[in-house]
């Protein structure tokens, strides 16, 4: 079998010679546009559903929202295992399904679930389902310090929150963006307990006049004619001011205004949820979550860019720190072994053939085995469905190195196999010719003649020694 296709591949050698471009061009395509992460999946499909139940202790949460979700995806199609956690006013739960289906499907069914496991869940609870992520989804941290803290940490989060984290989410592939550090600011309304008391007015009053003042209305159409324009009223507040004008309580000598018992400001979060520093100093971290099956060397570059743009945009003091912690770099370091074992090969390979052979086209032969050869493990890995990662780039690391060695057995062996049957065919000659007189014998120089097989013949021919090829040795 293998010598009928060694002798079809001699018949037809330019149909080979442009199946292996073929092969070879076809597996580079594939090895560029393979998405590359740093591990394989290793996870089920995971679907997140996570509600909020303010005021509530762990065991309410457990009793009257973690059991009930539960309870309607037990059933649910494909799921293979449901598990939770209840905190203070939190509840997690995750759905994993079945190996191999699709993770949309998936969020879809726990959506139409979830509509069922409404009606017996408390009011004013209401569940939202996770970004899709996987295991290994954090690509990247960056991070944001002021030098000499000229900006203030509260300034440097505000601009981290409403100008950079947009931009970063609208990028596709990304799954979340989660900041930390710099605690964020919020619009805090700061009540003089004595003046509430001397205005006659409640802290409740106060609550219903804010949430009231930052809304938008409707005020129906104007008859004007053939035309009925809409009447809007704008509520919606743009600025601190603007929420002090709210009227906390009629009266007829003069209204009382949320101003006139607090004093609206900008400030830090009350509760800080999270602190960050760099190099010893307060400073702010962005973790970066992907989508499975994104590209992490494609994504990495492409937030750097959006980085890059928005440095321009920052205060001269603020510097961004973009190698915090990046997946692409682990990446590149397989990426970078893989090349080093292919440059290793292809310097072997001239040097034990060309240097020891002294011909051009075995070099070449075996050099082309190298690329052909990783060609087609990418294609076998497109076929199966296999991703690019850094330990199937390991592997190839440590293969190309059992691949330089069978090339250049092989076609050594291919090479001198030609020389040593004409040189057999001359000396098994000259043995033949000799039988006819006195019997010769065949035996080994010593290791000190460098083990080469000579013919020795009798007495009368004493001297006439045929010497065997340096590239053949017979036992």
């Amino acid at each position: 079998m293998l010598n009928r296709i060694i002798a079809a591949a001699l018949q037809n050698r330019v149909l080979v010679l442009f199946l292996g471009l073929a092969v070879g061009a076809l597996g580079l395509y594939r090895a560029v546009n393979t998405p590359i992460d740093v591990l394989p999946d290793l996870n089920r499909p995971v679907v997140t559903i996570m509600t909020e139940a303010h005021g509530m202790v762990p065991e309410d949460v457990e009793r009257l929202v973690t059991w009930p979700i539960e309870q309607v995806m037990n059933g649910a199609t494909g799921v293979f295992r449901v598990r939770s956690a209840s905190g203070t006013g939190l509840s997690v739960v995750n759905v994993e399904f079945e190996w191999g289906t699709d993770i949309y499907l998936d969020r879809q069914i726990v959506a139409e679930k979830l509509q069922m496991a409404a009606p017996n869940l408390p009011q004013d609870v209401q569940s939202v389902l996770g970004p899709i992520s996987s295991i290994m989804g954090q690509v990247q941290m960056v991070g944001f310090q002021s030098e000499g803290g000229v900006t203030d940490p509260l300034k440097l989060r505000r601009i981290v929150d409403r100008d950079l984290r947009p931009r970063i989410v609208s990028l596709s592939g990304v799954a979340q963006v989660i900041v930390i550090g710099g605690q964020p600011s919020e619009l805090q309304v700061v009540v003089d307990a004595d003046k509430l008391r001397a205005m006659e007015v409640t802290l409740q009053d106060v609550a219903e006049a804010a949430r009231e003042a930052n809304i938008n209305v409707s005020g129906g159409t104007m008859e004007l004619g053939a035309k009925g324009p809409l009447v809007a009223v704008t509520g919606r507040l743009e600025d601190p001011l603007s929420l002090g004008k709210a009227v906390l309580r009629d009266d007829e000598a003069r209204p009382v205004l949320l101003e006139d018992v607090a004093r609206v400001e900008f400030g830090a979060a009350a509760l800080p949820t999270g602190s960050a520093g760099m190099n010893g100093e307060p400073g702010i971290l962005m973790v970066i979550l992907k989508q499975p099956g994104v590209d992490t060397l494609d994504l990495t570059r492409r937030v750097n860019e959006e980085l890059s743009q928005f440095q321009a945009e920052l205060p001269d003091d603020v510097v961004i720190d973009k190698g915090v912690f990046q997946q692409a770099a682990f990446i590149e370091r397989a990426i970078a072994n893989v090349l080093g074992a292919v440059r290793d090969g292809a310097i072997l390979v001239v040097l034990v053939l060309f240097l020891f052979l002294m011909n051009f086209r075995t070099t070449f032969i075996t050099l082309s085995a190298i690329p052909i050869s990783v060609a087609i493990a990418t294609l076998v890995f497109t076929a199966f469905g296999l991703t690019i990662n850094t330990m199937t780039l390991g592997g190839l690391a440590v293969a190309i190195g059992t691949l330089v060695d069978d090339a250049i057995v092989d076609v050594e062996n291919v090479y001198r196999k030609p020389t040593c049957e004409t040189t057999r065919a001359h000396h098994l000659g000259a043995v033949q010719g000799l039988k006819r007189g006195p019997q010769a014998r065949v035996v080994w120089h010593p290791p000190h003649y460098g083990g080469l097989p000579a013919t020795v013949l009798p007495d009368r021919y004493r001297g006439s020694v045929v010497h065997a090829d340096r590239t053949c040795v017979h036992h």
